[in-house]
């Protein structure tokens, strides 16, 4: 299999907000934009944050894994090892609150990752994860 890019649109409350988080923060660089939407280059991927002045309540539920309460919806992307610590470290420097803090998750079982989750200014759900051995990534 072949992994490609994919595209995700999603909304936020305040373009400068997000600007300042994915493009600051995250360090996502900035592409196309209009008075109502920005493209971010989320370390390969195409994400469009488009602005919703007034939005539901954030959290649609959230799903009991490996003994977390993870947040539903939520979106994010799998990153090597180092880039993943190095995302950490920026959000912890960012002062942004981990929703779940970065931790292993199913150690030394199939699948074992580091992850995170952090919520945009906008209540998006986030999660980053990364695996030693990418080979995990749908372990069983």
């Amino acid at each position: 299999m072949t992994l490609r890019p994919f595209h995700l649109a999603f909304p936020v409350h305040d373009l400068e907000a997000a600007r300042a988080f994915y493009g600051g923060v995250l360090g996502c660089p900035e592409g196309r934009s209009a008075d109502d939407w920005i493209d971010f280059d989320l370390m390969g991927h195409q994400i469009v944050a488009h602005l919703v002045p007034v939005r539901a309540a954030p959290d649609a539920g959230t799903n009991p894994v490996d003994g977390h309460d993870v947040p539903v919806p939520h979106f994010g992307v799998v990153l090597t090892l180092e880039a993943w610590e190095a995302l950490a470290e920026r959000v912890r420097a960012a002062d942004i609150n981990f929703g779940i803090e970065p931790h292993v998750r199913f150690k030394g079982e199939p699948g074992e990752q580091a992850t995170m989750f952090f919520r945009d200014p906008s209540g998006n759900a986030l999660e980053f994860k990364a695996f030693r051995d990418l080979g995990q990534l749908f372990a069983r």
